[in-house]
C-alpha cells in the first residue's frame, strides 16, 4: 500500500473514532481503538479533533474512557491536552466579550455566529454579524483594539467580511456587515438576524447568538453554499439541537423558504442524519417534509483531507441553481448577480489553487 494510502486510511480511522465517541461512546470497537493508541496516533486524533472543532468534546470523550479503563498514561495525555486547549478558549472568549462589549458601548448592534455554535468548544477565528456600516466597525476595531486589517480576497469583498488582528489574540475576528452568503447575496435574511437573537451565558459573559433557525440556515449558507464540506462539530451541533426538540421546523421552512435556501436546508439535516444513523443505528427524528425536501442524503458524503466531502457536481451545482432560479422569480436582482458571480469565483479559486497552491486570493 501506497503511504498517501496509509495516511488517508489512518485518517479516516481516525475520524471514525472521533464519530464513535461523540455519537455512539460505548462500543467494543471504540474501546479496542483507544487501548491501540500510541502517543503519535494520539497527537493524530488531537490534530483531527482541533481541525473538526470537537477538541474538547472529543478528548473529554477520551478522558472519561481511561479513566474507567485505569489508563493512566493515557488518561494523562488527553488532560494535558484538554488544559492546553481550554486555556486558548478562555482567552478568546474574554477577548470576544471585550469586542461584542465595544460595539454595543457604541450603539453598534452585534450577533456572533458561528463561534458559538460549538460551545465547549470553539473555532479557529472568532465570527460576528452587525447591521452597522463597514466604515464604523473599521473605526471601532483599529481605535478600540489597534486592529489591522487582514488582506482581503475577492470573494470577502463580495460577502461583506472583513478579518481583523488584534494584537494579542491569536484568533482573527471575522466581521459580516449586512451581507450573509458567499457572494454576499443574503441581504433581507441577514439584516432580520439581529432583531431575532437570543442571549446565551458563557462562562459568566452574556452574548447574542442567532436563533435555533437562523443558526442552521448559517450552516447551511457555509456548508452546502459555500465551503462543500461538513466539520464533524457541525454534525454533532445540529444533531444536538434536534435531538432537544429545540428546532422550530414550521419557523425553518418559512425562514429558509424566504432566503430561497429551504432544499440546501433539508439536505443539511438529512445528511447530519444519515451520518448519525452510521454509529446511533437510528437517525434524527426529523418531519416527513424535511426528508421529502432534501435533494440528497449521507450516502453522498465522503471523507476526504480531514472532512466530510459534500460533492459539488451534480448535488451542490443544483442547489445552488435553486437559490439562483429563486432569486430572480422573486426580482431580487441585485442577489441574484451576486450569486450569478459564484461559477467565475470558484473557476478563478481552482485555477489559482493549481498554480500557486493557494485559493486565498480569490476565495
Amino acid at each position: 500500500m501506497m503511504p498517501d494510502a496509509l495516511l488517508f486510511r489512518s485518517a479516516a480511522e481516525n475520524m471514525s473514532a472521533l464519530s464513535r465517541l461523540l455519537l455512539q461512546p460505548r462500543s467494543e470497537k471504540t474501546a479496542a481503538f483507544l487501548q491501540s493508541l500510541d502517543r503519535t496516533r494520539f497527537r493524530d486524533l488531537e490534530c483531527l479533533a482541533g481541525t473538526n472543532h470537537v477538541k474538547v468534546r472529543g478528548l473529554q470523550a477520551l478522558f472519561d474512557w481511561m479513566i474507567d479503563a485505569r489508563d493512566q498514561r493515557r488518561a494523562e495525555w488527553a488532560i494535558v491536552a484538554l488544559a492546553e486547549e481550554r486555556a486558548r478558549i478562555a482567552r478568546a472568549v474574554e477577548w470576544l466579550s471585550s469586542v461584542c462589549a465595544a460595539f454595543q458601548d457604541e450603539g453598534l448592534d452585534v450577533t456572533v455566529i458561528k463561534s458559538l455554535d460549538h460551545w465547549p468548544d470553539l473555532g479557529s477565528d472568532l465570527d460576528l454579524y452587525t447591521n452597522a456600516p463597514a466604515a464604523a466597525v473599521r473605526d471601532l476595531m483599529t481605535r478600540r483594539f489597534d486592529a489591522t486589517l487582514a488582506p482581503r480576497s475577492l470573494g470577502d469583498r463580495l460577502a461583506g467580511k472583513w478579518n481583523f488582528v488584534i494584537p494579542g489574540l491569536p484568533e482573527p475576528v471575522e466581521v459580516h456587515a449586512g451581507r450573509l452568503g458567499q457572494t454576499g447575496e443574503q441581504v433581507a435574511f441577514a439584516s432580520r438576524l439581529p432583531a431575532r437573537a437570543r442571549v446565551i451565558d458563557i462562562e459568566g459573559h452574556r452574548f447574542r447568538v442567532p436563533s435555533v433557525t437562523d443558526r442552521l440556515i448559517v450552516s447551511t449558507l457555509q456548508r452546502m453554499y459555500r465551503h462543500f464540506y461538513f466539520r464533524l462539530c457541525d454534525v454533532v451541533d445540529s444533531a444536538s439541537l434536534v435531538d432537544a426538540g429545540a428546532v422550530d421546523y414550521a419557523d425553518l421552512l418559512a425562514t429558509a423558504q424566504a432566503a430561497g435556501v429551504w432544499e440546501g436546508t433539508a439536505t443539511y439535516l438529512a445528511i447530519v442524519s444519515d451520518y448519525v444513523q452510521r454509529f446511533r443505528g437510528k437517525g434524527l427524528d426529523l418531519p416527513v417534509f424535511v426528508r421529502e425536501s432534501a435533494r440528497f442524503g449521507g450516502d453522498d458524503v465522503y471523507f476526504a483531507r480531514d472532512f466530510l466531502r459534500v460533492p459539488i457536481v451534480p448535488q451542490s451545482a443544483g442547489l445552488y441553481r435553486t437559490q439562483l432560479a429563486e432569486m430572480l422569480r422573486r426580482r431580487e436582482l441585485r442577489g441574484g448577480a451576486r450569486l450569478g458571480l459564484l461559477p467565475w469565483l470558484a473557476t478563478a479559486a481552482a485555477l489559482g489553487q493549481k498554480m500557486t497552491g493557494s485559493d486565498k486570493g480569490v476565495w
